[in-house]
């Protein structure tokens, strides 16, 4: 039994996977035997419940061959991919002429490969010349990526996951790490446990998740206030003197009006704000200060705010503030949602960045990538393209014309469903590429794409520590399905780029980016197919030639190891906010904020893990948690229905009361779109607003009202038995209209 080794194709964490065939090879359907690669630095050979069941779902409601529709009221009828990708190439090159290129819109994702990412960003930037390609990261971490990049001067986590295991102290906020990154908490419990009373655990969260109940102090703050508490705790550290004033002195600037906002911020009136304690406040300080070495973790619950870059950069300030960055066990580490989020950035995959972690607002960064794409001087617009929400804005105003997207569901992931939905009904030509069908987007569009997924395509992921993997194809292709890169590339030849779009291999695709990393922060030029292939994962920087900086092993570099930055003056730059609170604050018609957040066996929209059979049975159906004295003032118990309401739209759920949760605080898992349950929608209740520097929108908070409901009101719901027949019956009458 010959195995492969690969990686995992969910969250951010990268875990190494080693899949082998098992039973007949000439079987209907392929079953694969999956565990947890032993030799890859990133997970050792654990895997979590996702990545043990990946393969129970690569067989089933696929994709498999190019459908097309003259309009959405139209059924789906089976073409060639000629026919398809002529009516595509045709429908771009009459936009382009009518409205400009501008009107052209690709929304990617970061399930995509390295390959994928590069070959989209050279046919809507350089190409097209419009710059409005954007990913479902946008939704993830795009604030990070602001905030490194201002902080820093590039993008780019600094840490890597051996710092897990070397740190004194984990400050982990706006993460639930144990469900959502879960390899990653398991390396960090388990050193945790065995260094017991040496190293500390603070965890930030507004309820008593996984992660917080192995927290030593468990800070259950009022929602919208991270920013506060950070400037409390710099405020201590800065009264006590736990700084690092010679690392302040030589490598930073802005330090003194920092230090002159934290001073508005005393334990007194910070934990009031915060709802916590002034001994558990003064606890963190002291941790933190009087740490060798701190390590913080963030995800969406930092980011995915209006404030997002700024909680991020607050978030940093403490490292800056007391030097810890840049060398072991120490540094603010984004932990990324999906599995090649980081690659994604490296390739240039947002509305505002090129690959190798170029702006687009930068001339000679322009220049640079026109110069290797072999394009004319001004093929690149100046002009950042539209993000994720701002596309949905373009669609409702008309001002989009081509609607492209690839490897995501925004019917389910986008904010404010309801006007997310009206806005893709809007779209006059919408391609979905994806590998399954059916999913809520599919609703929407006039042209289906099959893609390749997993196992099924070679290329390249870089997961949250830096660390790429070569991913091989294992399986042959079902029906028609093609790599994503291959489908962009193919029209890109259509449309007259021959010369641009000429590579034949997915490696001929990465070794052509990586050139363009030389001399960056992310510097991969030392790296190929081949060489992974051979070597196994390896981690960035990886320079063709290696320098004192980035030649320590192959997968155990941090950044900023010398303490310079790569910023025009070599410093790490304070930045100083003051909270401004959520968009939309509780007020007597909606008196909850409703918080949402992923399940440990869930995967976004459940376009994937919907169809596993031991995921669904673990979550079984949407729920709603809810404070016992909530539940009290409702009159409802776990086990009752409720009508959950916001500005925007509704969703019935099922409570859970619990002790684990603020009181006044509401919790929605994320992943119910139309398919899996009916008016269970998480975003029908979320707001559009976004953080003006990332444009990530602040999906973690919204106001909401909360009404008991009768049976009676809930005849229409769905069983799951029912949702697996919509499922296989959907399957059917795709087959039939081929």
């Amino acid at each position: 039994m010959t195995s492969t080794k690969t990686l995992c194709p969910y969250c951010g964490v990268g875990c190494g996977l080693e899949v082998a065939p098992v039973g007949q090879p000439d079987a209907e359907t392929e079953n694969y035997l999956v565990k947890g690669d032993r030799a890859h630095p990133s997970s050792k050979g654990m895997v979590c419940v996702k990545g043990a069941t990946i393969a129970d779902s690569i067989d089933k409601n696929r994709l498999l061959y190019p459908m097309l529709r003259d309009s959405l009221d139209e059924p789906f009828r089976r073409v060639s991919w000629d026919e398809a990708l002529d009516a595509i190439a045709q429908r771009i090159r009459q936009v382009v002429d009518t409205q400009g290129p501008e009107a052209i819109c690709m929304y990617g994702s970061g399930q995509l490969q390295t390959e994928d990412y590069y070959t989209a960003q050279k046919l809507l930037k350089g190409c097209l010349g419009t710059n409005n390609f954007d990913a479902n990261s946008r939704l993830c971490m795009s604030s990070a990526v602001a905030a490194y990049i201002q902080s820093f001067g590039s993008d780019g986590p600094p840490t890597c996951y051996d710092d897990l295991e070397q740190t004194d102290c984990a400050f982990l906020i706006g993460t639930n790490t144990a469900e959502c990154h879960p390899i990653v908490f398991n390396r960090l419990r388990k050193y945790h446990r065995k260094q017991k009373g040496k190293v500390k655990l603070i965890v930030v969260d507004p309820r008593r998740t996984e992660t917080a109940k192995d927290a030593d102090l468990h800070l259950a703050i009022r929602p919208g206030t991270d920013i506060t508490l950070m400037n409390g705790i710099a405020h201590i550290l800065l009264r006590k003197g736990w700084i690092d004033p010679l690392f302040i002195e030589e490598a930073t600037q802005g330090f003194t009006p920092y230090a002159e906002v934290v001073d508005h911020y005393p334990p007194e009136k910070v934990a009031e704000v915060c709802g916590i304690t002034v001994a558990d406040l003064e606890q963190a300080a002291r941790w933190w200060g009087r740490s060798k070495s701190v390590l913080s973790l963030w995800s969406m619950g930092i980011n995915q705010s209006a404030e997002g870059t700024a909680k991020a950069r607050t978030l940093i300030n403490l490292h800056l503030m007391t030097g810890q960055i840049g060398r072991p066990g120490a540094g603010p580490f984004s932990l990324t949602g999906q599995p090649n989020a980081m690659g994604g950035r490296e390739a240039g995959g947002l509305a505002h960045i090129l690959p190798g972690y170029r702006l687009v607002k930068n001339p000679e960064h322009r220049q640079a990538v026109e110069t290797a794409w072999e394009l004319p001087a001004g093929s690149i617009s100046p002009t950042p393209g539209l993000a994720a929400w701002d596309m949905m804005v373009g669609l409702e105003q008309g001002a989009v014309g081509v609607f492209w997207v690839a490897a995501t569901n925004p019917a389910v992931s986008m904010p404010d469903i309801e006007r997310t939905k009206a806005a893709l009904r809007r779209s006059p030509f919408t391609i979905l590429q994806d590998a399954y069908y059916p999913t809520e987007t599919a609703e929407y569009a006039h042209v289906l794409l099959p893609a390749a997924q997993w196992g099924e395509k070679s290329g390249i992921m870089t997961n949250s520590e830096r660390t790429v993997t070569y991913c091989p194809a294992f399986r042959d292709r079902p029906g028609e399905t093609r790599a994503d890169w291959e489908i962009f590339a193919a029209v890109g030849r259509r449309l007259g780029f021959e010369q641009q779009f000429a590579s034949q291999t997915s490696a001929d695709v990465y070794t052509e980016f990586v050139q363009l990393t030389a001399g960056r922060v992310c510097d991969m030029t030392g790296l190929s197919h081949q060489r992974l292939a051979a070597e196994g994962p390896i981690q960035w920087p990886c320079p063709q030639t290696e320098t004192p900086d980035t030649a320590s092993t192959k997968y155990d570099k941090r950044l900023y190891t010398n303490f310079r930055f790569p910023t025009p003056n070599g410093r790490a730059q304070f930045a100083a906010f003051h909270e401004q609170g959520l968009t939309e604050p509780p007020d007597p018609e909606f008196p909850f904020v409703l918080t949402n957040g992923r399940l440990y066996g869930h995967w976004h929209t459940q376009s994937r893990t919907g169809r596993i059979d031991k995921i669904r049975k673990m979550h079984p159906e949407p729920l709603l948690e809810m404070h016992p004295i909530d539940a009290q003032h409702l009159r409802v118990q776990s086990g009752d229905w409720v009508e959950v309401r916001s500005r925007r739209g509704y969703a019935r759920l099922k409570v859970v009361v619990t002790q684990y949760i603020r009181r006044g605080v509401l919790f929605i898992p994320m992943h119910w779109g139309a398919l899996w349950a009916d008016a269970a929608e998480c975003n029908a209740l979320t707001h559009s607003a976004v953080c003006p520097i990332s444009l990530q929108p602040e999906l973690k908070a919204s106001a909401v009202a909360v009404v008991p409901i009768t049976e009676a009101m809930l005849a229409g719901d769905r069983t799951h038995q029912q949702v697996s027949e919509s499922l296989e019956l959907a399957a059917s009458n795709a087959v039939l209209q081929h």
